[in-house]
């Protein structure tokens, strides 16, 4: 691992490869879960705000959980997350016409709805971030519904850290990503494992 500002970097990011094959997966990572995607507070009241702008593109099923749950829910750990549809997936989703599961969040932003994409947790993953008082652990979640992402990474030789590299800057900023580029070449000559 290494710390770039107040983040503990896993080098995971660095030596494994990834990017989404939705062909594959159908985008099970907004279906598979037993809780829904972190929030922060900010995002919950952003759910909340602007939910009349992306509402159209979701389930009705999922606009009724929505009205008895809300557009937040404390999960059994005690975490702040997207309420879940029959306890598995995220309400916040629709089926496109191949048959994948996507974000209405995201669309309502690409159709210039609204003015953030979606919660960071999910646009960041498969990278978890675990926020502590004094930094944050940012590690790679590997889990067998992502196993086309990992081969079509493989295959495209894409690190991790590359095809996040639009959320990271999100999360974190221009130059910490640079610093992590930085890192990254590092680790690539192997000055950084001991």
């Amino acid at each position: 691992m290494i710390q770039i500002d107040n983040a503990i970097v896993s080098f995971d990011l660095f030596d494994q490869y990834f990017l989404c094959d939705l062909k594959a997966c159908r985008g099970a990572c907004c279906v598979e879960g037993s809780s829904g995607a972190p929030l922060n507070d900010e995002e919950a009241m952003q759910l909340e705000m602007y939910y009349s702008d992306f509402e159209q593109f979701m389930l009705e099923e999922s606009k009724q959980e929505a009205e008895k749950k809300g557009y937040s829910v404390v999960d059994r750990d005690g975490d702040l997350v997207t309420p879940l549809l029959k306890g598995r997936e995220c309400i916040y989703t629709y089926i496109d016409e191949q048959g994948v599961t996507k974000c209405a969040i995201e669309r309502a932003y690409f159709e210039g709805l609204i003015p953030f994409r979606k919660p960071i947790s999910c646009h960041l993953y498969p990278i978890r971030i675990t926020e502590y008082d004094d930094f944050d652990a940012v590690n790679y979640q590997q889990i067998d519904i992502c196993k086309s992402g990992r081969t079509c990474g493989r295959a495209a030789k894409l690190p991790l850290y590359q095809f996040l590299k639009e959320p990271l800057i999100r999360k974190y900023g221009e130059e910490w990503y640079k610093d992590l580029e930085v890192a990254a070449e590092h680790f690539k000559k192997g000055d950084l494992i001991n």
